[in-house]
């Protein structure tokens, strides 16, 4: 079983949000013109989300995100200053990724399925900062494989990074399943290569993708395997 990590299993949503409110406060961002925590939230959110799509797309490279992510973000706050786009883009690089929250359920799955399947996971981010995710929220052990897409060289859909998960048992695509969040990139990615998959959509959100599975809850995955 092959899953992706953010928004699937490791709660990004909760884990930026408590990191972001730290860096609030200890850049004094309200002195600087910035009301309220919520409007930095809600801005980062934005900027954040249009990002990594344009990353997973091919249209930016992550040296995009990581230097110019809190430019923008600031500028449209009212805060034009680089120097401290650049500290609050590293302060939060390097603590997002220690924050502990994990998706509902996320455990008691990984606890259930590690007893009868190999377990791996496909990530499009940064290679540095998956593997402190994996471990500061306690499931690196679960995991005999960690694949990202920096150290393949391509990224999920295409069939390259999904065949290097393959090589790693042996394994068919018949023989496997993709577990993720993005229709775009773990369900498209999954479908390129001919593997069955899981649309984790917690929030129920509408789509027009025809999906095999699709769950909101990670527990549901006991009733499709």
């Amino acid at each position: 079983m092959i899953f992706d990590l953010d928004h699937t299993l490791w709660d990004y949503d909760n884990n930026c949000a408590e990191a972001l409110r730290e860096l609030y406060i200890q850049h004094e961002l309200q002195e600087k013109g910035i009301e309220t925590f919520d409007k930095l939230l809600s801005l980062f959110i934005e900027v954040n989300t249009q990002m990594w799509d344009q990353y997973d797309l091919g249209f930016i490279q992550r040296d995009v995100i990581r230097y110019q992510r809190f430019h923008r973000i600031l500028k449209a706050l009212g805060v034009d200053d680089y120097r401290l786009s650049l500290e609050m883009s590293a302060n939060y690089v390097a603590l997002s990724p220690t924050k502990k929250n994990l998706l509902p359920n996320a455990k008691l799955i990984l606890d259930y399925l590690k007893k009868n399947y190999q377990l791996m996971i496909i990530t499009n981010g940064f290679e540095e900062i998956q593997s402190v995710k994996l471990s500061s929220s306690g499931i690196d052990k679960y995991f005999e494989k960690v694949i990202t897409s920096e150290s393949v060289g391509h990224k999920k859909p295409s069939r390259e990074i999904f065949e290097v998960a393959l090589s790693h048992g042996s394994y068919s695509p018949d023989e496997v399943i993709m577990i993720g969040d993005n229709l775009n990139t773990d369900i498209k990615g999954a479908n390129n290569i001919g593997m069955d998959s899981a649309y984790f959509n917690p929030l129920r959100r509408p789509h027009s993708v025809q999906v095999k599975y699709e769950i909101s809850d990670l527990i549901e995955l006991k009733s499709i395997l």
